[in-house]
């Protein structure tokens, strides 16, 4: 009986030790709580190339652009899929994972044949100016977006109890981002140096929007007018000061160094929207947003979408080879390096992920190019509405053939052509071939018959993915690679050519590995991307892919 106690004791402590030895080598048991990060902040900035990050590399901060390229995931062969790349479908392709086709915001604006008037991206007449007494600058939401965003979607996946923020100088930046279901939506007006928003969100500035309006941050960023932050000898990246083809801003009399901002003729509260101080001011709000609205803070994820509007309206002026947008990168990298510092502070540096991109690139100036011997020209609008409207009238006889333009569009007036009893087919191929021999004219292809367009299948593609049924217009004018529409000085972008397609997206923080690819991805894969991470829907109309390597397991 004593040598079976014995066996028992020692079998049971045999036992004990094994479970105990089991239990350390188990895994740890999964967490009840799906891991996710407190706050997400979406960046898009505008007229942001993709060189930019390397052209001024050398002279940029540790703590902003360097920071996120050597601790985040670098997409370095970005693409917009889509041909038309301008501001509006820009912030919508980035939020809705989706294409022009689909999302409906096919440009900036364009014609509404059953209004029979232009239609801008982000207008609507139904709601009121909060904040302003500008009563248009407000008449905004975005009802016109035909899909759901990536912000929509993490409010649907958190029963609504995620906060979701958009915060830009320009209505179109702040309100595409935030999406449908927003928490708010805010941007600047220019007539009266508020920020404001519609009653589409809210009839009444919450307090900290009125704080920030207080503070007249316009005048504060102005008052001191704007010379380089470095000595200007050193901007050896960009073209000598004061270039022929650079137009003027701010109401300077020229375009060089320094600028005198305060008093300056033209609106005062404007003038901010094109200096350094544009951008800051959006950061402030950015950050005042964050605290305003405690995001990052609650038990699900909020979401800040914010959009740097400042080196468009630079970019075109003075283009990307100018002293004064080398300057506006430099401070913007000091802007980022604050904001990332008050996240890392706010809500930790391991609980939050930023993403970084733009909505478009831009072309540099013509004018530099020929300079130098490279092919690029200024297409003449004149020129080729009196070549249009006399082709169009030798072969039909008098009338308006064409019932408006834009986005390189033409919308034919359809009334005139069934009373004439004219095909769609014979306007077009009068329109080609009154239009194809003009200097920087690439083609011209019929938008009504793609299928059988005789592009090149890169382009094709490209123009499928921007036409809208009923949105887009008959015909579509094809710019050679290089030329734009406008004056001799300045420049712009809206291309299917990889200067305006070819665009940063950085990711960077709670759920990304470093790294990088090479390998093509699109915008359309933002959305995507940023909804794994989360673990929700992507959007409704999305089309693209995760970056998988991107994201860790």
């Amino acid at each position: 009986m004593k040598k079976l106690s014995i066996l028992a004791v020692t079998l049971f402590v045999a036992l004990t030790a094994t479970a105990q030895s089991a239990r350390k080598s188990a895994p740890a048991a999964s967490s009840t709580t799906l891991p996710q990060p407190k706050l997400v902040v979406g960046i898009v900035v505008d007229q942001m190339r993709y060189d930019y990050f390397y052209r001024y590399y050398d002279k940029y901060s540790e703590s902003g652009f360097k920071r996120m390229l050597t601790g985040g995931f670098n997409c370095r062969n970005h693409h917009y899929p889509y041909a038309l790349t301008v501001t509006g479908p820009g912030h919508a392709a980035v939020y809705t994972g989706s294409i022009p086709a689909i999302n409906g915001i096919i440009g900036n604006d364009w014609f509404d044949p059953m209004a029979g008037r232009i239609m801008y991206c982000a207008e609507d007449s139904t709601v009121q100016t909060v904040g302003s007494s500008n009563a248009p600058a407000g008449k905004m939401s975005p009802r016109n977006m035909l899909t759901s965003t990536v912000t929509d979607q993490l409010r649907i996946a958190s029963n609504f109890r995620s906060k979701t923020i958009g915060i830009s100088i320009k209505d179109r930046g702040s309100i595409l981002p935030a999406g449908h279901a927003a928490t708010g939506a805010y941007w600047y007006d220019s007539k009266t140096g508020n920020w404001i928003t519609s009653t589409y969100y809210r009839t009444e500035l919450p307090q900290w929007v009125k704080d920030i309006n207080t503070r007249k941050l316009y005048a504060e960023y102005t008052k001191n007018g704007w010379n380089t932050l470095r000595p200007i000898d050193e901007y050896t990246e960009s073209t000598p000061d004061d270039q022929p083809y650079e137009a003027r801003i701010g109401g300077a009399a020229r375009p060089v160094f320094p600028y005198e901002l305060a008093g300056t003729a033209g609106n005062a509260f404007g003038v901010v929207t094109g200096t350094p101080g544009g951008n800051t001011m959006t950061k402030d709000m950015a950050i005042a947003a964050i605290k305003g609205e405690n995001l990052g803070k609650g038990s699900f994820t909020d979401f800040l979408a914010v959009s740097f509007s400042t080196p468009d309206g630079v970019g075109h002026s003075l283009g990307p080879n100018s002293i004064e947008q080398q300057d506006i990168f430099l401070r913007l990298d000091l802007d980022f390096a604050e904001l990332l510092n008050f996240l890392d502070s706010w809500v930790g540096k391991n609980n939050y992920t930023v993403f970084l991109t733009a909505d478009h690139g831009v072309m540099d100036i013509p004018g530099f190019w020929k300079q130098h011997n490279l092919p690029a020209g200024i297409i003449n609008s004149t020129e080729l509405r009196s070549a249009l409207k006399n082709k169009l009238e030798a072969a039909f006889g008098p009338g308006e053939y064409i019932r408006s333009t834009s986005n390189y569009q033409l919308y034919l007036n359809h009334q005139v052509l069934r009373d004439k009893k004219l095909s769609v087919d014979a306007v077009y191929e009068v329109v080609r071939e009154a239009l194809l021999p003009l200097p920087g004219i690439a083609d011209v292809i019929d938008l009504r018959s793609l299928g059988t367009a005789n592009l090149n299948s890169y382009q094709l593609e490209l123009y499928r993915n921007n036409r809208n049924a009923k949105r887009s217009g008959d015909i579509q004018i094809v710019t050679q690679s290089g030329w734009i529409s406008g004056s001799g000085t300045g420049t712009t972008h809206g291309s299917p050519y990889n200067y305006d397609t070819h665009v940063p997206f950085l990711l960077y923080g709670w759920g990304v590995n470093k790294g990088e690819t090479l390998r093509r991805t699109y915008i359309s894969d933002i959305a995507p991307t940023i909804s794994a991470l989360l673990h929700i829907l992507p959007p409704s109309g999305s089309v693209g892919n995760p970056v998988q390597e991107a994201l860790k397991k």
